[in-house]
Formats: C-alpha cells, sequence, structure tokens
C-alpha cells in the first residue's frame, strides 16, 4: 500500500533503503548528509527487517566494510559527501576491480579540500572520470527531486546487481537537505542465507560446497596477461551498460531553439529558467541526463542539429560541459555558467547568460 510523507532527502534515502530490503548499511556523518546514518540509528531497521546498521571509525573502515558485505553478496550502502567520498575511492575502486555490487551515495557539498558545508556539483569529474585509480567506472544517477532520491535506491541496488558493479547516487545538499512529499514503495523482503547462496554462488563467498572450486575476492593479479584478459572484461561490461542503461528527460525540446543540459537541483533552477524565457519568446529546453555515466550523448548530439546553441548549467567551474562539448562536436556553440563556493544560480541570473552569450553571439 502506498505511503505518502513529506521527508528531506536524506531521509527519504535512507528509509527506501530499509525497505528495498538492504542488508547492511556502513557509515560516517558528514555534512550535508548526516540525517541518512541518523535516520537509520533513530529507525532501528535491525528490528524491522534486520538490516544492520554501523557507524564506523571513519570513512575508509566504512567502504571496506561495504567490501567485505558485498563479497558475501549481500545488498549494502553507503554514503557521504564530497571529502569524505575521497576517502572511499581506493576502496570503491577495489570493488569495481573485484566486480562487487553496492550503492553508494554522495550529497555534494563545494569543495576543494574541506571547502563549505553548502551545496555543490563539483564532484561530476570524480564520480563519472573514475576518482580512484585504474580502467574502471561506476553507474552514476543523479536524482533532481526528493522522491528520486527514494526511487534511485532500489534501481541502484538493481543496476549493481545486475552488473555486478558499484552504483552511485550523485546528489547536492540542497536536495538532501530539502523537503517534499515522496511516495515511499513497499517494504521488500530482505534475502536469506538460502536464497543469497542460490543467486550468487557463483561468485559470492557463501562457503564452499563440493560442488565448485573456491570463490575468491580479489583485486589483485600478478600475472599481466591475466590481469589484461581481467581488464578487457570489465570494458566488455563497461561497453553493455552504455549500450543499455542511459537515461535522460527532455523538457520542452521539441521547439527549443536553446537547451540547457543540467543534472540535480541545477534542473530544478533550469525549468524556472525555461518559464522566464518563454515569456520573453526564447524558446529553451532542458536535457536532464539521470545517468551521468552512461551519458546521454547520443540525444544531445541529435539535438544539436536542430537548435542553435546549448548552455550546460553546473553548480561548479565547468566539469559536465565537457561531455556536453564532446556530444555537440562543434556544430553549435555550447557555453557553461556555474557558480561556486556554495552559491546557487538564480534563474533570472542564467536567463541572463543565455542572452548575453549565447542569444546575441548569433
Amino acid at each position: 500500500m502506498e505511503e505518502i510523507k513529506l521527508m528531506k532527502g536524506n531521509e527519504a534515502m535512507a528509509e527506501a533503503a530499509i525497505r528495498a530490503g538492504a542488508d547492511a548499511y556502513f557509515g560516517y556523518p558528514i555534512t550535508p548528509q548526516s540525517e541518512v546514518i541518523e535516520y537509520l540509528m533513530l529507525e532501528e531497521p535491525n528490528k524491522r527487517t534486520g538490516m544492520q546498521v554501523l557507524q564506523a571509525e571513519s570513512e575508509i573502515a566504512a567502504i571496506n566494510m561495504v567490501y567485505g558485505a558485498a563479497a558475501c553478496g549481500k545488498k549494502v550502502m553507503t554514503s557521504s559527501s564530497s571529502p569524505g567520498i575521497s576517502l572511499k575511492l581506493e576502496g570503491i575502486s577495489y570493488m569495481a576491480g573485484s566486480e562487487l555490487p553496492c550503492l553508494i551515495a554522495n550529497i555534494m557539498r563545494g569543495g576543494p579540500g574541506l571547502g563549505t558545508i553548502q551545496p555543490g556539483q563539483s564532484d561530476y569529474f570524480q564520480a563519472v572520470k573514475g576518482g580512484g585509480h585504474g580502467d574502471y567506472r561506476i553507474i552514476v544517477l543523479a536524482p533532481s527531486t526528493v522522491q528520486e532520491m527514494a526511487d534511485f535506491v532500489d534501481l541502484g541496488f538493481e543496476l549493481a546487481f545486475k552488473y555486478r558493479n558499484p552504483v552511485m547516487i550523485l546528489s547536492d545538499g540542497a536536495i538532501g537537505q530539502m523537503m517534499e512529499k515522496v511516495s515511499l514503495p513497499d517494504q521488500k523482503e530482505r534475502l536469506s542465507d538460502e536464497e543469497v547462496i542460490n543467486r550468487y554462488d557463483s561468485w559470492a563467498t557463501t562457503g564452499k560446497p563440493d560442488t565448485r572450486s573456491r570463490n575468491i575476492i580479489t583485486s589483485l593479479d600478478l600475472n599481466p596477461e591475466r590481469h589484461e584478459r581481467h581488464n578487457i572484461h570489465l570494458q566488455e561490461k563497461y561497453k553493455a551498460i552504455k549500450e543499455n542503461e542511459i537515461r535522460y528527460e527532455e523538457i520542452q525540446c521539441e521547439d527549443a531553439e536553446y537547451i540547457l543540459v543540467a543534472f540535480g537541483s541545477s534542473a530544478r533552477i533550469s525549468q524556472k529558467v525555461i518559464e522566464l524565457g518563454r515569456k520573453k519568446g526564447i524558446k529553451i529546453g532542458l536535457i536532464r541526463p539521470i545517468t551521468l555515466w552512461p551519458f546521454p550523448y547520443e540525444i544531445i548530439s541529435k539535438y544539436a542539429e536542430k537548435v542553435k546553441g546549448f548552455m550546460s548549467l553546473e553548480m561548479n567551474s565547468g566539469q559536465m560541459v565537457e561531455d556536453v562539448q564532446l556530444a555537440v562536436s562543434k556544430k553549435v556553440p555550447v557555453i557553461h555558467y556555474g557558480r561556486m563556493g556554495g552559491m546557487v544560480s538564480t534563474p533570472s541570473e542564467v536567463l541572463n547568460v543565455i542572452e548575453e552569450k549565447l542569444i546575441l553571439k548569433n
């Protein structure tokens, strides 16, 4: 039965993890995502579903606890914010190399360094280009509403186990802290140990039966030929993800002359920009990438044949704009506009930039 509540984005994500049948959450508090672990501690999901929640002694400890639980075929999650994710990157690379499923949430704040506790979007490169070492990729989902903060938990787990790969929910402090009405999913039962064995015994460390050889979870291989074969296998998997899992939203693009490309909070601002622009006779549309990796190059390329220009609106100095430029391939102008340090653009200032830097140049 559908349940509707008024919740913060962080709280909705935490509740969705319980309802998704997660086995465990390991994390460490950091603003602006501390409500995730606070909510889970208050809810005591071990009494509701048997889900275990533990505050680790550090971000590094948390991601390695995730590594261990994921190796056992368990549905496991962690969350942090920008500098905390930086500390987890070694473990994330290990898990990608070991082909382990897990869900990671990054509720971004402004950087670099410790930066500010205000919202930012400057972790795009870190998330989509592989912030850790090695030739690896993680699937990156970018919610723009509290509802999607909840919805992407179950989707994230589904994709993680489908491809045996880490998945990240890349949100920001504004969406993590804002309150909206959210429709919560029905409770899923956690898998029993027997069900985990039946589903994941081919790779997980579930205890060795006589019918198979040992499952060894590691990202280390000192044989170069064998390790190259493993890397080729990973690249084939990433190719399949790019072919099957691209997600995006088109808003008022049918007759658009100029298109905004934005995700998260910036996509919300963009919808008001569209409204203001069309009142002035400026036909603006929005392409909102839902998967930041894999990125929706093809749909942006298609519109590059029809429109006069693009703006990449981000809360950073210009990161996603590089992927927009690759998609557009110099067919029309592409500009970037963004605020940093926790500053958030207003729709009117964004529209002014479109008029001054895109329209007047055309």
